[in-house]
């Protein structure tokens, strides 16, 4: 993988606290809307923030410093509701609030804007969440999915045919099945021939390496797939080898050309004044190229405990923030002699002192 192109990881991950360069945009990423003074109600109580809405994530950074920020996946979001809450500024009022799990824990984020109604903040990330669950071909590796139709591919929004090779032996069994590829401008799809719903799609954004290797079967043309996607190695064989360098070397060109104007499939458009994104995009003060990001000093961009923490949702539902719910029990701690509230799961007595 090229280094311009660093792992895609904005859409899936949470992130608190990272540097410059993590919070421009990447290539690709595109901001929707941005809110200029967003309070983060749970975790930065009574410090007016920046809210940058893009086609990956949902960023929020606080005015006073760069550094107290948040980088939220879109596929992180579990849920999107609107609840009454209590502002430091703006006092009793309606918040939007996000559900979301990451590494097995799940957080809770709370916003208040400066009007006191999220409609728009809501309205924005509901649909882009929708337009992102509905996109994940663009994004995801695939097995045995609803790909094909009478021998067709069924393609995907903005997706176009560039080449279609038939006799192709996917190597994934001792016999081998022989069916079809198809290299468009957002992936390689393949299936079996006398089974259609035997296939794989496989976006470039998910892969790591095309070569032509030796193998038991012959030369074979290997596809390695991304951590991400499971890593896997997909082994195709095609008659003559003169054939099999032909088709490697078109996805390896395809592939380039897509890593250098990545697309994420995220449709979506604002039905109000077209000017707007242009005119918020000019506003927000984080909307940078990375390559133009020069940090003279390096800013650690690891999870810090003292962050996340403020975030862990106390339950599974909305319901359990509810005022008046029963509180856990107390416990012993015997590092500190005392009893505490039962600590949340991943965090300990010395990670919630721990500032640095």
């Amino acid at each position: 993988m090229s280094k311009i192109f660093e792992s895609l990881w904005e859409d899936r991950e949470i992130r608190f606290d990272v540097n410059k360069e993590n919070l421009s945009l990447r290539d690709g990423e595109k901001l929707i809307q941005n809110h200029t003074k967003v309070e983060d109600t749970k975790g930065n109580p009574g410090k007016w923030g920046e809210m940058l809405i893009t086609n990956l994530r949902v960023i929020w950074q606080n005015h006073e410093s760069y550094k107290i920020n948040l980088s939220i996946g879109l596929s992180a979001i579990t849920g999107i509701f609107t609840r009454k809450s209590s502002s430091k500024i703006m006092g009793n009022c309606e918040s939007i609030c996000l559900s979301t799990k990451s590494n097995n824990n799940r957080f809770e984020f709370i916003f208040t804007d400066d009007k006191k109604e999220t409609s728009s903040i809501f309205a924005t990330i509901s649909a882009l969440n929708k337009a992102y669950e509905s996109s994940r071909l663009y994004r995801d590796l695939k097995l045995r999915g609803a790909l094909i139709q009478g021998g067709q591919i069924r393609l995907l929004p903005t997706e176009e045919i560039h080449d279609k090779v038939n006799g192709v032996w996917n190597l994934s069994s001792e016999q081998g099945n022989l069916g079809t590829f198809y290299i468009t401008n957002i992936r390689v799809v393949w299936f079996a021939n006398m089974n259609e719903s035997y296939n794989v799609s496989l976006p470039y954004l998910q892969i790591n390496s095309i070569k032509v290797r030796d193998s038991k079967f012959g030369f074979a043309l290997v596809i390695e797939s991304s951590w991400r996607s499971g890593g896997y190695i997909l082994g195709f064989r095609i008659d003559p080898i003169e054939k099999i360098r032909k088709v490697a070397k078109e996805i390896q060109s395809r592939h380039q050309v897509f890593m250098a104007t990545p697309t994420y499939g995220v449709q979506f458009s604002l039905e109000s004044n077209d000017k707007k994104p242009q005119q918020q995009q000019q506003k927000a003060s984080i909307v940078t190229s990375r390559s133009a990001v020069n940090e003279d000093v390096e800013i650690d961009s690891t999870l810090k405990s003292d962050a996340c923490v403020l975030y862990f949702a106390q339950g599974q539902t909305q319901d359990s923030e509810v005022e008046g719910k029963t509180k856990e029990k107390p416990v012993f701690s015997r590092e500190l002699g005392l009893a505490i509230e039962p600590l949340k799961s991943g965090t300990s007595i010395e990670s919630l002192w721990k500032l640095f």
